[in-house]
């Protein structure tokens, strides 16, 4: 038996670093809107945590029912009513912050289900995009040490005359927060930066510690890979195929493995998607064995160079939470025949997840 946790906000949370953080109004609604998706994974007999019951089983049944079989049997719990459960019951959030296990802990649970405070800064280091910059290097190192079909560097700069040095050499750079997500905290900058911009630079320094500054690549499509890290190591789950507009997040592909291997066949040979695969695991199992359990994502790209090839990049950045590539993932375990596009759209000032017949032929 499980309580699950959507807290969106997860990543701006980890950037404040404050127990006592409240997220963003659109974060809010997010979380409230679509709080009843864990059910659409969790096990029979576990808990999920929403605001309000009625809306998490009125955005259930938004779900065409070949998605929510599993859903039959959770039950639905407030935080008001979180007393009521063990103080040992297993917790399973969309991400671990310190926010939420004040939250938690505050109502009731156990510090043997929480992390510890030692283990909430080693996962928000191990978020930070400057982690997932170093294992970059080594992770195109291993597969590709002759530089024949990868691309991807990243710099992490702790102030502006540092930043500007850097992008120096390139016309365009993209700038990056160390912990944001969904296309959020990115900006796309040329040759001269104006002045929000530069005001919107030394804010993040000064906030974050640094920023991410990285080439601006050429993108023929966005993917990724699902991992698990559990007791015995990291797993790899599948691949997450997702559609993103100016960087930002618009829905993820529900289809077997089988079908997605063979629409990245275009890209990348089943070789290569192995050895990219199985590296991975080998990297970041050092790192997450013994501090991380739980899911994660790797986000990838496929682009196109100045010699109109298309190269890899194996690594834009590691998510070390759920994402929406497991969620696709888990709802592709119920139907395997058909394509079909999930979606979280906002619309008459409320989110609604929306799963629907692909256009998109694999």
């Amino acid at each position: 038996m499980k309580l699950h946790v959507f807290n969106p906000e997860h990543d701006i949370a980890l950037a404040h670093n404050d127990k006592y953080f409240t997220a963003p109004r659109a974060g809010r609604i997010l979380r409230e809107d679509c709080g009843f998706l864990p059910a659409l994974w969790a096990e029979e007999g576990d808990f999920v945590l929403v605001n309000d019951i009625s809306k998490a089983e009125k955005g259930l049944l938004n779900i065409p029912e070949t998605y929510r079989k599993r859903a039959q049997n959770i039950r639905f719990i407030t935080l008001q009513n979180l007393r009521r459960l063990p103080a040992d019951i297993a917790v399973e959030p969309w991400g671990w912050d310190s926010a939420l296990c004040f939250q938690l802990s505050r109502n009731g649970f156990s510090d043997k289900v929480l992390p510890d405070e030692a283990s909430l800064n080693e996962i928000r280091a191990l978020s930070n995009r400057r982690f997932s910059s170093i294992v970059l290097r080594e992770l195109r190192r291993r597969i590709d040490p002759y530089g024949d079909f990868t691309v991807g560097e990243s710099q992490y700069v702790s102030n502006v005359d540092d930043l500007f040095s850097a992008i120096e050499s390139d016309h365009h750079s993209v700038l990056k927060e160390p912990w944001s997500s969904s296309g959020r905290g990115v900006r796309y900058v040329g040759d001269v930066i104006d002045e929000p911009t530069t005001n919107w630079i030394k804010n993040i320094i000064n906030s974050q510690g640094g920023i991410m500054v990285e080439p601006w690549y050429d993108k023929v499509c966005d993917f990724g890979m699902e991992f698990l890290s559990d007791n015995d190591g990291v797993h790899y789950r599948g691949l997450s195929l997702f559609d993103t507009e100016n960087g930002f997040y618009i829905g993820n592909i529900i289809a077997s493995e089988t079908k997605k291997e063979r629409a990245m066949s275009q890209y990348l040979s089943t070789d290569k998607l192995d050895l990219l695969r199985s590296t991975i695991e080998s990297l970041l199992n050092p790192y997450l064995s013994k501090m991380y359990k739980g899911p994660l994502g790797v986000d990838m790209m496929i682009v196109r160079s100045k010699e109109e090839c298309l190269r890899l990049h194996p690594m834009v950045e590691i998510n070390l939470r759920r994402t929406m590539g497991h969620v696709a993932i888990e709802l592709s375990k119920e139907h395997h025949e058909s394509t079909a596009t999930m979606r979280i759209v906002y619309e008459n000032k409320q989110y609604h997840m929306i799963v629907e017949p692909s256009s998109i032929q694999l």
